[in-house]
């Protein structure tokens, strides 16, 4: 899931277990706790490309971390709050707030007014200020109290920060690898967009209510309870929507002799209407859009798998770990200028047709070494080109209004 919905819920989870001991706190924290398994995108620095790829969503989101990495945070904050160094502490928790409701506010600046700047460039210095007077006046004059929680308090909010980011995460189509280093089986249930504001903006909009209120006011722990609530029954009804429209694929692969083939269903970005679905029939995919909208019949359109275009596929070390990312679900194309893209058919294109390569909603783009060398790498690209991203966005926005008789696809 994006970072937002992470720390969202992060900051929620934190409320619930410490909130009535420590306030607003409880909720940096667990932001904070809630943005940690994220951190191994960091390995981009260390990795190659292909090696990020696969270890993105690894050990940092298994059950093994989040057992011993509640641990280790929880005792060194624990330890560091106990410590000489706490007024340092104190700080930078503050400032670790003021980056993370500086994202908040780049993000939904970013919804309401894409490429503006301005209210970041207002936002740093005015926050850079109070927090340096905040704290000249308060934790470097004796005017400071230690949090009331203990070692066990602090291993619980990092313990449950960790696993709701995980099973979040669990969600999306992307996968996550919860049972490294054990097993690399990538769990996806692919029940909600890695984007979806209708999960995420509610969810936000309790918590700040919450953080309003005193800490051992009962509408403080009313409002993150709705936030809780609404976070579980939203993915919930992600999870029956998702079981509807698997059956509606079904039906209609049935309805043309193709009920063997397997296939994969996901929800495309922003919302849980419109859904794409890719079918491997054996020498072709066959890809297609359907909104819970709809009121036609599905249609399915092949594209080619283009395994032509490759060599050593069952042997190359590339292809091999693209192979086990994608589930299987891959075809490769030439793009005009004759370079070779592999395409994540999991998370489908934006017309629901494949019209050229642009149109894949997530794909990698390939270097040819010759026949005794495997594939180079160069980088994994999500989402539609800049040069036509509104264009395209605004045709899936209208997509997910679903299709009447009149103006059904040919």
């Amino acid at each position: 899931m994006d970072s937002l919905s992470q720390i969202v819920l992060g900051a929620a989870v934190g409320e619930a277990v410490l909130g009535r001991r420590i306030g607003n706190r409880a909720m940096i924290w667990g932001a904070v706790a809630g943005t940690i398994p994220d951190m191994d995108v960091l390995g981009k620095y260390f990795l190659s490309e292909l090696d990020n790829l696969a270890f993105h969503r690894g050990i940092s989101h298994s059950l093994l971390f989040c057992v011993l990495g509640s641990l280790v945070f929880g005792w060194v904050t624990d330890t560091l709050y106990r410590s000489r160094y706490h007024a340092w502490v104190a700080i930078v928790t503050k400032v670790a707030a003021a980056v993370i409701v500086g994202f908040v506010v780049n993000f939904l600046t970013q919804i309401l007014a894409p490429g503006a700047w301005w209210p970041v460039a207002v936002y740093i210095p005015v926050v850079g200020y109070w927090a340096w007077k905040h704290g000249q006046s308060r934790y470097f004059q004796g005017n400071w109290k230690a949090p009331d929680a203990d070692l066990k308090g602090w291993v619980l909010l990092f313990f449950w920060g960790f696993l709701t980011h995980v099973l979040l995460d669990c969600f999306t189509t992307f996968g996550t690898q919860i049972f490294a280093p054990f097993s690399n089986q990538r769990v996806a249930w692919g029940t909600v967009s890695v984007v979806d504001p209708l999960y995420t903006l509610p969810f936000l909009g309790c918590l700040l209510m919450a953080a309003r209120f005193a800490r051992d006011h009962s509408r403080r722990r009313i409002w993150n309870g709705l936030g809780l609530v609404w976070s579980c029954a939203y993915l919930s009804l992600t999870a029956v929507n998702r079981q509807i429209v698997h059956r509606t694929f079904e039906e209609a692969l049935q309805e043309q002799g193709r009920s063997d083939n397997r296939f994969f269903i996901t929800p495309t970005i922003f919302n849980n209407l419109l859904w794409n679905a890719v079918v491997d029939s054996g020498d072709e995919f066959l890809l297609a859009q359907y909104s819970i909208l709809d009121e036609v019949p599905i249609a399915f359109h092949p594209v080619s798998k283009g395994y032509d275009e490759l060599h050593n596929l069952e042997t190359d070390e590339t292809l091999g770990v693209l192979r086990w990312f994608s589930a299987g679900y891959f075809n490769a194309v030439r793009r005009e200028d004759g370079s070779l893209q592999l395409n994540d058919l999991r998370f489908g294109t934006f017309s629901g047709r494949a019209e050229d390569a642009d149109d894949y909603i997530f794909r990698f783009k390939l270097r040819d070494h010759g026949l005794t060398e495997p594939y180079g790498f160069e980088v994994a690209q999500g989402g539609p080109p800049e040069e036509t991203a509104e264009e395209m966005m605004m045709d899936l926005f209208n997509r997910a209004r679903g299709l009447s008789p009149e103006d059904s696809p040919s």
